[in-house]
């Protein structure tokens, strides 16, 4: 008896949630995300982010090297880690965010935004190939060029 009523139980709620989920109204938004959520500008900072945390293991790896102890190691092997992930979170906001849904072949300026884009995935590519500043110094430069395209605004 104990069993039907927990059955009872999970179908009811199961039926509330339904009917909840049924009353809920598609969002109407120019992008996969709702607007006002995630905006454009936020994710440029975010990369901007990503980038500084790129140089910073970028010269901590300059640091640590030549260093045998197991702790500078340990400490080596964490920022190499942080460097190849957050040089692939802007790679993945270009590739997933921008290119797919911010530039469209009806821009005027298609070509030149489709270039600077794609640099941006290059130097971050490069970045987690390298331990140069050089490369770090290129991403940084190669995001902030794209902040033109996604100024800060209100919603």
């Amino acid at each position: 008896m104990l069993k039907s009523l927990r059955q009872i139980l999970l179908v009811g709620a199961l039926a509330l949630l339904g009917s909840q989920l049924a009353l809920v109204q598609p969002a109407s938004a120019h992008c996969q995300i709702p607007c006002g959520i995630y905006d454009d500008n936020a994710r440029v900072q975010a990369m901007l982010e990503d980038a500084a945390t790129v140089a910073k293991a970028v010269k901590m790896i300059n640091e640590l090297a030549g260093k045998t102890d197991p702790q500078s190691q340990n400490q080596s092997v964490r920022w190499i880690v942080n460097k190849e992930k957050h040089a692939q979170n802007i790679i993945s906001t270009i590739s997933d965010y921008f290119l797919t849904q911010r530039v469209k072949p009806d821009q005027e300026d298609y070509a030149d935004r489709l270039v600077k884009h794609h640099t941006v995935i290059l130097a971050a590519m490069k970045a987690k190939q390298n331990a140069d500043a050089t490369h770090a110094d290129a991403l940084k430069a190669s995001i902030e060029t794209l902040a033109q395209y996604y100024p800060e605004h209100e919603h």
